[in-house]
């Protein structure tokens, strides 16, 4: 279910860079995804506020954070929708690797070396289209691709963060870092913004859908499961992405 919503988040993403610019709708979609996460939070009754010794987990992750967020919307700018839920589902090979060195008992096998290097192969397959490509795809591959290796490392940050900080805390963290962050660089971009239904939609689907929902049920899984074995599943994703945007655009 969460890699069939992820799928369709950059077509979410490609829609609603018509009508505003990439950090913009990133802070956008933090807000959304902010009240989603209070509303959690209160109803499950869990504490939101971090305590003295939290704050250096949670500065780096929101410092993971936001880079990878800013290098996914801004790359998403510069190729196609179908390019870039294809490269962003790359991050399941950076957790893989990753964990195999941080995560105790999430270890790379000859199996998952095997289906590491067939995956590659998939990301060298996409670039080869965008080496000769006319439209300027070849630089937005390039940041979707260091988004993935970011959020491939975040996630597995999380994983262990979340051993020893609640997940109201972690999800609190990347909202309003994301929100603050990002709604102020949006304010410096040179790119109009326009209210639209378009905008609103695609908002709402970034935001309730992905940073709240997507996000409480992925940080659930990261917190009981390994790792690569719940990035693994995410594989399905450019399946989905692929005929969304398709359909959607």
């Amino acid at each position: 279910l969460l890699a069939a919503l992820w799928g369709g988040n950059p077509t979410a993403i490609k829609a609603g860079l018509d009508d505003a610019g990439p950090l913009r709708l990133a802070g956008y979609r933090f807000i959304a995804g902010g009240l989603v996460t209070i509303a959690w939070a209160l109803y499950t009754k869990q504490p939101m506020r971090p305590s003295r010794s939290e704050f250096r987990v949670l500065f780096w992750l929101g410092v993971l954070f936001i880079s990878q967020i800013a290098l996914m919307n801004i790359g998403q700018d510069h190729t196609t929708a179908a390019h870039g839920v294809v490269i962003n589902t790359t991050f399941p090979l950076w957790t893989g690797v990753i964990a195999h060195f941080f995560v105790p008992g999430d270890r790379l096998s000859p199996g998952r070396v095997l289906g590491t290097v067939i995956a590659y192969g998939g990301v060298v397959a996409i670039f080869a289209q965008s080496l000769g490509a006319a439209d300027g795809t070849l630089t937005g591959d390039l940041l979707m691709v260091g988004s993935a290796a970011l959020l491939g490392t975040r996630l597995v940050y999380t994983s262990l963060a979340s051993q020893s900080v609640g997940m109201p805390k972690l999800l609190m963290t990347q909202a309003v870092v994301g929100t603050v962050v990002f709604m102020a660089l949006g304010a410096f971009e040179p790119e109009p913004w326009v209210v639209t239904e378009r905008l609103l939609v695609s908002t709402f689907y970034q935001g309730f859908v992905i940073a709240g929902f997507g996000f409480i049920g992925n940080m659930w899984l990261l917190k009981n499961y390994l790792p690569s074995g719940v990035t693994a599943l995410s594989l399905t994703t450019p399946i989905w992405g692929v005929v969304i945007s398709s359909v959607v655009l």
